[in-house]
């Protein structure tokens, strides 16, 4: 008997390692703003985050120009999957395709039961995405005791989810469009896709260009972060597996690091600022929160779950060889691990209203820990790799080396 395993590849590696130290760096970062919210400090330390500069608050600049870095490093990481990672042969990326149309519904449908009709219908997006550093901490914490499958699945699951996200910032989270500024900001977006094709391979052109369409994209209306994402599938990119002189390659590289350990650090401290009070327990049985930790906890590992069953029993994808239902059901918790993504969505989808973002950054982060803890868990007792026969008759079991993941 022998465990089929996929072989990763090394910037998939290097992400993994990033995700997990950039995960420890983020829950130290919450628990410090945390603490500083409710100390005597508090006060002058959600002030600092509004005080304005060239024109807009600080916390807005967290979110709208550096989250937009990190919006731009997701942009790179899907234009590399459907080149040569998971997503680039579409019978491998259906399974995570359809696994993530699953844990982003299925959450969906949770916060709209509770809260249809209501003034918090508008949260309807929050439980969907999953937090890719925080999920791919979880996995590497457990090492060698889950399938190498398994972090490539969550992987691509988690880069879909935020694909999914970032649509639904664009369509149901754009207050006003001012049609003009929008235009410009998709002319400079074309002229840069000609740039791609007629392989200029300088980054200066791209990011001076990327720099333009955020500003349009904010004046527009669409959230500027958008650009990043836009940005990111405007620049050349080698098909040749880690082919270091590709400059979305480089510019990948470049970023991991800032992002983790600056970026998503620096959000944290600007958006988890709690108060907790002496009603905050009451708070979460608000329909609001309950339908993001609802949609987080037993929403995600459901959607995920069922769909690939779903998919898999008629026959349109096939499981990898070395993972189980448990194995799915265990990626599914960890799907629960909303943080980065919901939080930003709760600032959009009640701006303005300071009780219900902190009612829902409070439920967000208990829904996170939750899955976290749980889904840790579940893989440490359950999540051992499936062992395959390496003599299996290939007439009746079809085995396909999927293209490595560089994430």
């Amino acid at each position: 008997m022998g465990v089929v395993q996929r072989k990763l590849s090394q910037s998939f590696k290097e992400f993994f390692d990033s995700g997990k130290s950039g995960g420890i760096v983020l829950i130290v970062c919450t628990i410090v703003s945390l603490i500083i919210t409710n100390s005597p400090l508090g006060a002058n330390y959600l002030s600092f985050w509004q005080m304005y500069v060239g024109g807009l608050s600080i916390e807005h600049w967290v979110n709208d120009a550096l989250m937009a870095i990190f919006f731009l490093l997701i942009g790179l990481e899907l234009e590399r999957e459907l080149y040569n990672g998971e997503l680039s042969d579409f019978k491998n990326a259906l399974l995570p395709i359809f696994a993530a149309i699953g844990g982003i519904a299925m959450p969906a449908l949770i916060h709209f039961a509770f809260n249809n009709g209501t003034a918090t219908q508008a949260g309807i997006g929050i439980p969907m995405a999953t937090d890719i550093a925080f999920a791919l901490g979880v996995l590497a914490l457990l090492g060698s005791k889950v399938p190498a499958s398994l972090k490539i699945f969550l992987t691509a699951l988690a880069v879909m989810d935020d694909l999914g996200a970032i649509i639904v910032i664009a369509v149901f989270y754009t207050a006003k469009l001012y049609t003009i500024y929008l235009f410009g900001a998709m002319i400079v977006f074309g002229i840069l896709i000609l740039l791609n094709k007629a392989r200029v391979m300088s980054l200066v052109p791209y990011l001076v260009g990327g720099v333009l369409m955020w500003f349009l994209m904010l004046k527009s209306g669409v959230h500027a972060t958008i650009a990043g994402v836009l940005l990111g599938f405007t620049i050349p990119f080698s098909a040749k597996e880690d082919d270091e002189e590709s400059p979305s390659h480089r510019l990948e590289h470049f970023l991991h690091k800032p992002v983790s350990f600056v970026i998503l650090p620096i959000f944290a401290l600007a958006n988890t600022g709690i108060v907790i009070g002496a009603d905050s327990l009451q708070t979460l049985f608000n329909p609001n929160e309950i339908g993001i930790m609802g949609g987080l906890i037993i929403g995600k590992p459901i959607g995920i779950t069922l769909l690939s069953f779903l998919a898999v029993a008629v026959g349109i994808c096939k499981l990898p060889l070395d993972l189980n239902w448990k194995h799915i059901f265990g990626a599914g918790i960890l799907g629960g691990i909303g943080f980065t993504m919901s939080i930003f969505i709760t600032n959009l989808a009640f701006a303005g209203n300071a009780a219900e973002i902190n009612g829902s950054k409070m439920a967000i982060l208990l829904a996170s820990l939750t899955a976290g803890t749980i889904g840790f868990v579940w893989l440490k007792l359950l999540g051992k790799p499936e062992a395959i026969d390496e003599d299996v008759d290939t007439m009746d079991f079809e085995v396909t080396e999927l293209p490595n993941v560089n994430l």
